[in-house]
């Protein structure tokens, strides 16, 4: 059942828009940093831990799995309707915004999902 996603997913959103708009006032932005991504993250995370604690039946864990794959082509959309030539020139700490949260995420996320091999 889909619907049970939901719930999760609208959690992970406010959670990621709270940092988001949190991190934007703390670097002195008016503006929402990196929201949709950071909800992306607490969606995998909190999908994982549930996984870890055995806390899925079928039906909810292919909620949440729909709703982890349809969150990636609403991050896409979001994404192109931003004008990223604007934010490029307006200065650095633009590039710095955009690459920071990509390279804590390829170091930081071996370790947050690290299975054990036997």
């Amino acid at each position: 059942m889909i619907i049970y996603g939901v719930g999760i997913l609208a959690f992970s959103f406010l959670m990621g828009q709270f940092i988001g708009e949190s991190l934007g006032h703390w670097l002195g932005i008016n503006a929402n940093v990196g929201g949709v991504g950071f909800a992306m993250l607490i969606l995998l995370t909190i999908k994982e831990w549930f996984l870890k604690k055995g806390w899925l039946d079928s039906a909810f864990e292919q909620g949440v799995d729909f709703w982890s794959k349809m969150y990636i082509p609403v991050v896409i959309a979001m994404s192109a309707s931003q004008n990223v030539k604007l934010a490029v020139s307006s200065g650095f700490l633009a590039i710095i915004v955009g690459v920071l949260p990509v390279f804590l995420g390829f170091v930081l996320f071996p370790f947050l999902f690290k299975k054990e091999v036997i």
